[in-house]
């Protein structure tokens, strides 16, 4: 296998827009919501993101050539790496940005810097958690159905990947209609793009075609940004902050984050150990330990060089294989991702390049995703994919109602009230009832969203263990579910000022709930044996 071909020009695009996207919103939350000041995030932040991204993607091109070698074989196609976007909206809302209110509230005379520490502490332990699970995570994954890992990501695709874009497409349709012609064209009707004969009659890449007229449309119709383009930061090149770190460490400040940074660290090994699966699913066995441990080292990377936010093994394998990628895609994206870091070129791309030319594309991997779910399990295991769908789709839609609410909060008392009426609000007595009126069970919402990617796999896995007849294993699913609500890992939460957050502790009614599902699986065969017997 060569380490550039074609194919790796459109899954570089694919996945260079999905990591722009992440540093857009790193650039804008880190600037506009925690007031950090511009040299910070382009002399630190944006420079550790860098390190982290040409570490990782540069190993899993690496590995993706040494299993090619090792196979035979030259469709082999690099793990995706990148930013993880849950994990970098969980650091700056319930780390950084409590952080911060923290410290102006104690008169601390620097609370951006406050924050950026607390940022780099929650990154360094997502990290180490990380790491840890490298160690057990190919005995959950032999002892997990391929079903309810591959149904996991297929609920995540769907909802946080492509419901959000295909809005998108539908709003701006002269855009996204005539990208998501080509792509449809070229990665599902397998047409090839050419010039003309006169021109070199050089095949053109899909990705390539489609962010370029998406991009000329969006620039033609008004939707790109107007005005003066950002201009460059300058060089910054990386620097060790192991003095902040230690700092921050030492303090015990730790011990305040733990109930978000244990989650959101387990939570990214179980989406890496997904993504692995999913990589299996499409014909590359990547070694699970390796893959997973070099996720950990490159977010402890990007702690140590200043950046807040973790890394992941991304989801999209499929797409980005049925794209023709390869192992070059994964270096491209590295060494561009760093250059873009490093010169603070980062605004100036985005406004180039508008999210509308790449939507069409993002959406195609989710449904390629999606696909895989069905295709790649057996067929009397599909009930169990469309199972464990639920949760990622409906957690999606949870962040769309609660949204809406606190739009209409806002338009109802002004932007300046909007924060001390959604803090005033009581939500057993006031929030609930007015939802329940609409037949929206929020509570039952909130409580699915928090640890769906859990709930995802243990209904998917639960659902292949009846379907096989397995009840006593389906009892044993049950019972784990039971232990993770205990802990508050699932279903855990509690209503803060027109979100919710996760609540470690018992959540009772979950624990019971399936406790109450592990004893009705656990006794079943016994029913049956009696039946049976009767029968005969």
């Amino acid at each position: 296998m060569r380490w550039f071909v074609r194919g790796d020009v459109d899954g570089f695009f694919g996945l260079a827009l999905d990591n722009l996207v992440q540093l857009l919103l790193i650039d804008s939350f880190c600037r506009l919501v925690l007031g950090f000041p511009a040299e910070l995030v382009y002399g630190r932040v944006l420079p550790g993101v860098a390190v982290s991204l040409l570490v990782g993607n540069l190993f899993y091109a690496r590995q993706a050539m040494k299993l090619a070698r090792q196979s035979g074989r030259s469709d082999v196609c690099a793990l995706p790496y990148g930013i993880n976007t849950v994990s970098l909206i969980g650091h700056v809302f319930l780390v950084m940005l409590p952080a911060k209110l923290a410290a102006e509230a104690a008169g601390h005379p620097d609370p951006a810097m406050v924050a950026w520490r607390a940022g780099l502490l929650a990154c360094v332990g997502s990290g180490l958690i990380e790491c840890g699970g490298a160690l057990v995570a190919d005995r959950i994954r032999k002892a997990t159905p391929r079903a309810a890992l591959l149904a996991t990501l297929s609920g995540i695709a769907l909802g946080f990947i492509s419901l959000g874009f295909v809005f998108r497409v539908f709003e701006r349709p002269i855009v996204g209609f005539a990208t998501l012609a080509i792509v449809m064209a070229v990665y599902f009707g397998k047409a090839s793009l050419r010039l003309p004969s006169a021109l070199g009659g050089w095949r053109l890449p899909g990705g390539l075609v489609a962010v370029i007229l998406g991009a000329g449309l969006a620039w033609m119709l008004g939707y790109a940004p107007v005005g003066e383009s950002p201009s460059p930061a300058g060089f910054c090149p990386p620097v060790p902050v192991l003095a902040d770190l230690g700092e921050v460490i030492w303090s015990g400040e730790w011990l305040r984050y733990l109930s978000v940074i244990l989650p959101m660290g387990v939570a990214n090994v179980v989406g890496s150990l997904q993504n692995i699966e999913s990589a299996e699913a499409a014909g590359d066995p990547f070694p699970t330990r390796p893959s997973l441990l070099i996720n950990g080292l490159g977010t402890m990377a990007a702690a140590l060089f200043g950046s807040c936010f973790p890394t992941t093994i991304y989801i999209g394998h499929p797409g980005w294989k049925g794209m023709g990628a390869r192992a070059g895609y994964s270096v491209l994206n590295g060494v561009f991702m760093t250059l873009v870091c490093l010169t603070g070129t980062v605004s100036y791309l985005v406004w180039a390049v508008p999210v509308d030319a790449g939507a069409a594309i993002l959406i195609w991997i989710a449904v390629i995703i999606t696909a895989q779910a069905f295709q790649a399990t057996p067929r009397h295991h599909a009930p169990a994919a469309a199972m464990g769908l639920l949760p990622g789709v409906a957690a999606w839609g949870v962040l769309l109602l609660k949204s809406g609410f606190r739009t209409g909060v806002q338009l109802s008392a002004g932007p300046d009230q909007a924060r001390e009426k959604l803090a005033s609000l009581d939500f057993d007595s006031q929030i609930l009832p007015a939802f329940h009126q609409l037949d929206l069970w929020v509570h039952g919402a909130f409580a699915l969203e928090q640890g769906f990617i859990f709930t995802s796999m243990i209904l998917a896995a639960c659902a292949v263990a009846v379907i096989e007849g397995r009840f006593r294993v389906a009892a044993a699913w049950c019972a784990v579910a039971a232990g993770l609500s205990l802990s508050g890992l699932i279903h855990g939460y509690r209503w803060a000022g027109g979100d919710t957050v996760i609540a470690l502790g018992p959540a009772w009614p979950w624990f019971w709930g399936y406790g109450l599902m592990a004893a009705i699986f656990w006794v079943v065969p016994w029913l049956r044996a009696a039946a049976e017997n009767q029968d005969s």
